[in-house]
């Protein structure tokens, strides 16, 4: 009884916590057509979450699309059909791989840092001190970080995508010698604009996710410097759990 207890417990606290990450998330975005409207905060976001992600998204998209050619190209000489490994590449990083990747790492760097910034000034009094100046802390915390990361993420996401498949071409076409007019024109073929636009989508869908959560994870942080720690490490393991669980939702949904 005790262990079905405790399961009942933890499902409870888990659909209590996705339930207030509902409503934070919601409120924060019925904040942005509110005044006042401090731009520069949105802004110094913006800049933080795209700009700042932008060399380990580029990073990561040039090193996933040269292993993802490797690869492709060592299966697809088993069939003699080395001409499809631009396809493969530009397809897997376009629908899956970029919008995955991208919120994989902006989750890491970018959600830890949410939840550290807003845990720390909770637990510092400094959001009570923003009440007590008639700010709305979720005017003033969520809803610029919310903007932001659905914003920008689907910019990620494409330069991902576009770094990644420089690299395949790279790798393929200078590394293993394949014919770069094949690469080329097989990947204009058989791509369609969907196949962008729904990881575009996903890219947006996961940075609401990420940002939501992360926010939550800091609002709710209590019991100092180790309270602080926890919601950091919540925010990243819970955002990157939800990116992969989305993404497999949004599959099914699109495809």
């Amino acid at each position: 009884m005790n262990f079905v207890e405790n399961l009942g417990l933890w499902a409870m606290k888990r659909v209590e916590n996705t339930g207030a990450t509902t409503l934070l998330a919601w409120e924060g975005f019925m904040q942005m057509f509110r005044r006042p409207f401090r731009w520069r905060v949105y802004l110094q976001q913006l800049e933080f979450i795209g700009v700042g992600s932008l060399p380990i998204v580029l990073l990561t998209g040039a090193f996933t699309g040269m292993v993802f050619a490797v690869q492709s190209a060592y299966a697809f000489s088993l069939f003699n059909a080395e001409g499809y490994v631009g396809t493969t590449v530009a397809l897997a990083l376009t629908r899956e791989l970029a919008p995955v990747f991208t919120g994989l790492m902006v989750s890491g760097r970018v959600g830890s840092s949410i939840a550290t910034e807003i845990g720390t000034m909770g637990v510092t009094e400094q959001i009570d001190a923003l009440r007590s100046m008639a700010v709305n802390p979720v005017q003033y915390l969520v809803s610029p970080r919310l903007f932001a990361a659905v914003t920008m993420m689907p910019v990620l996401t494409l330069l991902f995508s576009l770094i990644g498949i420089i690299g395949a071409w790279v790798v393929a076409v200078l590394g293993l010698g394949l014919d770069e007019g094949v690469f080329k024109r097989r990947i204009i073929d058989v791509m369609m604009p969907w196949d962008v636009w729904s990881g575009l989508i996903k890219g947006a869908i996961f940075g609401l996710v990420i940002t939501a959560i992360s926010c939550h994870s800091g609002y709710t942080a209590e019991g100092g410097a180790r309270g602080v720690g926890m919601a950091t490490t919540k925010a990243v393991v819970y955002s990157s759990v939800a990116v992969l669980v989305f993404d497999y939702l949004l599959t099914v949904m699109m495809f």
